[in-house]
């Protein structure tokens, strides 16, 4: 069998553990919202938001340097 396929089985795997383990509703507050939403969904949404900005970040930081030479 292809260890790429594996690996892709055994990681779908862990995310749907990880998905049944975390399907408790937290209430997150910021200044005047309030939202309900399940664990793994807001791991899920703080995970995204963290690899946009690493990303624009990376992107940026590079862009500068670059200008500098």
């Amino acid at each position: 069998m292809n260890y790429k396929l594996i690996s892709l089985l055994l990681l779908a795997g862990l995310v749907v553990l990880f998905i049944i383990q975390n399907v408790a509703v937290v209430e997150i507050q910021f200044l005047f919202w309030s939202i309900k939403m399940s664990r793994s969904l807001l791991m899920f949404f703080l995970l995204t938001i963290g690899i946009i900005i690493g990303w624009f970040l990376h992107g940026f930081l590079k862009h500068q340097k670059r200008k500098s030479l």
